[in-house]
């Protein structure tokens, strides 16, 4: 019978890959993303909204608009050269938005009613009016109070992940999925500094939305661990980390499993908010929750776990456990192997005992009531 394809194992849970053996590798991968995303944020920064920065945002059904003839009018009328002019959604739920800096009551009108006069937007009834123009202002100091709660938030949700991980599970599961949590906001951060994604509040939800979900796919995994690595110091079978690597082959198929199934209303959300309604909101909460599903598949499988396995292999006891089970394999003891008595306590010898068959009364005429099928 040939043997079963790396997939297969994978599926059915018998240990395909060799996750922790690999952990170098891993920890390269995750050094140059780091590398590139912390790079990408000291150099690049972020394209913050008016939500945190403050300023006038100005936006008006597409329709047959050319966006540099609408910027070019924009900017006669007010002075103020806009940091971004674009189109978003698509069809005829397009719509054209022109971000600037805040500007006072004055321009906004005066820009309504030069964008009126050379460029006729329609409303929402197809007739050109200018209350098809529509803006709204933020203030630096709304901007800056919206950070100050992000980060806020994003501190308590860390605090008590740490907690509630270091109380169900172990610490050294606490810190490794800390680390493993804090490298996918790291990335995730950089990712939208490289390509210059705007980031909004809704992009601020997200991201808790996506760590949330990570950290539930790192206590599922880690608590496979624990059941797999309960009592290994009193065993030579295994060492903590062959038996944490099974964990991850055995709960490998439902990480991702679980990542697309998740992934696949996201995708539907995005087709939605961006293609077919231009949405802001929304496509900046699918955008920010998609690359946190992407992302977090790597965190779980290939970076927390590694993380644990390190942590644990510093501990004394665990050295001493690797050596043991190393000149136990390598028939440098003679000690019997204590894993099955460590583990499964041998049940005491049992014997069976025919009982005396009673004699049993003659009825007359009865025949042998036995048959081949009765137990």
């Amino acid at each position: 019978m040939s043997s079963m394809s790396t997939a297969s194992r994978l599926f059915t849970g018998e240990g395909g890959v060799d996750f922790i053996g690999r952990s170098r590798l891993w920890y390269w991968i995750t050094a140059v993303l780091l590398v590139i995303s912390i790079g990408a944020i000291g150099i690049r920064g972020f394209d913050l909204s008016i939500d945190f920065e403050g300023g006038t945002k100005m936006n008006m059904p597409a329709a047959e608009l050319v966006v540099e003839e609408v910027e070019e009018t924009f900017i006669d009328a007010t002075g103020v050269t806009p940091e971004i002019v674009q189109i978003v959604g698509a069809g005829e739920s397009r719509i054209l938005e022109i971000n600037s800096e805040r500007l006072t009551t004055e321009q906004i009108d005066t820009a309504r009613a030069a964008i009126f006069e050379e460029h006729q937007p329609l409303d929402a009834t197809g007739t050109p009016s200018p209350d098809a123009v529509g803006d709204s202002t933020v203030s630096e100091s709304w901007g800056s109070t919206i950070t100050q709660r992000m980060l806020i938030a994003m501190g308590v949700f860390l605090a008590l992940a740490f907690l509630y991980i270091a109380f169900r599970l172990e610490r050294e599961m606490a810190a490794a999925a800390m680390i493993a949590l804090l490298v996918d906001g790291i990335i995730i951060a950089g990712i939208y500094a490289l390509f210059g994604l705007e980031v909004s509040p809704a992009s601020v939800i997200g991201l808790l939305t996506v760590l949330s979900f990570s950290i539930y796919d790192t206590v599922i995994v880690f608590d496979k661990v624990r059941e797999n690595t309960a009592g290994y110091l009193g065993s030579r079978r295994a060492t903590y980390s062959e038996e944490a690597n099974l964990a991850v082959n055995q709960t490998v198929m439902r990480s991702i499993s679980t990542s697309v199934i998740s992934a696949l209303p996201i995708i539907a959300l995005m087709v939605v908010a961006v293609w077919l309604m231009g949405v802001g909101t929304l496509k900046d909460l699918a955008l920010i929750q998609l690359i946190g599903v992407i992302e977090g598949i790597f965190s779980s499988i290939f970076l927390a776990t590694p993380i644990l396995v390190s942590l644990v292999n510093r501990r004394k006891d665990t050295r001493r456990h690797n050596q043991e089970v190393a000149d136990y394999r390598a028939g440098r003891t003679d000690d019997a192997e204590p894993a099955d008595t460590a583990r499964t306590p041998a049940a005491p010898a049992r014997r069976v005992v025919a009982a005396p068959a009673e004699p049993r009364p003659e009825t007359p005429g009865a025949g042998a009531s036995w048959r081949p099928d009765r137990r």
